[in-house]
C-alpha cells in the first residue's frame, strides 16, 4: 500500500507519518518511511539544493525539473521495489506537492507539469493521500519555532521565507486537489492536536486495513 502526507509547511506531515508507520508496525505491517525531495542519497543532494534559503535565484522550471529528477530516481529505486515486497510506504509529499507549489504557487502550466508526471509516475498513484489542512499563519509559525530552536536545519528554509499570498496559493491548490479527487484525498484539519489529527487519520485508514 502506498500511502502519502500532504501539506503546507508547519502541518505535522513528518510527525504524523512517524505515528502512523509505528501503528501500523504494531498491527503486522512492515512500513517504509521516506520523503520527497530526498528520499534517495542522489535525492538528497537534489534536496540540498532546492530547500536551502542560498538557492533564492533557481528559476521555476529548473526548480520543477530537479523535482522531477528526484522524483523518478525515488521511484524507481525504492518506491516500486518496496511495494513489490509487500510493505506499506508512506511518503511526505510525493507529486501533487509539485502540482500546487511549482503549478499553482509558482505559475506553471498545470499542464505540462502533469504530462510530465505521466512520464515518470508510469501511473504510480498513492491508495490514499492524507491533506493536513490548516492556515499558512499558523502552519509557518510552528515552522518557524522549530527553526529557530533548531528541531530543524536553518539550511532547509527556502520555502519558509517565501510570502503568506505564496502559502495560501499552496493550500488552495490543494484544496482543489483534493476536491477533484475524493477518493484518493482525506481532508484532515491539521490545526489541531497531534493525537486528534492521529486519531482522524486512524479512522480513515480503518477501511484500508
Amino acid at each position: 500500500m502506498f500511502i502519502t502526507l500532504e501539506g503546507i509547511e508547519g502541518s505535522g506531515k513528518t510527525t504524523q507519518m512517524r505515528q502512523l508507520s509505528a501503528c501500523l508496525e504494531n498491527r503486522g505491517h512492515s512500513c517504509v518511511l521516506t520523503r520527497e525531495p530526498g528520499g534517495t542519497v542522489l535525492g538528497e543532494r537534489i534536496r540540498a539544493i532546492l530547500l536551502d534559503p542560498a538557492s533564492s535565484e533557481l528559476v521555476p522550471t529548473a526548480e520543477l525539473l530537479l523535482y522531477m529528477a528526484d522524483r523518478a530516481q525515488h521511484i524507481n529505486s525504492l518506491i516500486k521495489p518496496c511495494l513489490a515486497e509487500g510493505k506499506v510506504v508512506l511518503c511526505d509529499r510525493y507529486f501533487d506537492a509539485t502540482v500546487v507549489y511549482q503549478g499553482f504557487a509558482r505559475g506553471l502550466d498545470t499542464g505540462l507539469i502533469c504530462d510530465l508526471h505521466r512520464i515518470i509516475l508510469d501511473d504510480l498513484k498513492p491508495d490514499i493521500t492524507f491533506l493536513l489542512d490548516l492556515a499558512p499563519q499558523i502552519g509557518l509559525a510552528r515552522a518557524w519555532k522549530q527553526l529557530d530552536n533548531g528541531t530543524r536545519s536553518g539550511t532547509e528554509s527556502r520555502f519558509e521565507e517565501e510570502t503568506i499570498s505564496f502559502h495560501e496559493k499552496v493550500r488552495a491548490g490543494y484544496l482543489e486537489l483534493a476536491r477533484s479527487e475524493p477518493k484518493r484525498f482525506r481532508v484532515v484539519d491539521g490545526s489541531r492536536n497531534e493525537k486528534q489529527v492521529q486519531a482522524d487519520i486512524r479512522d480513515a485508514l480503518a477501511e484500508y486495513f
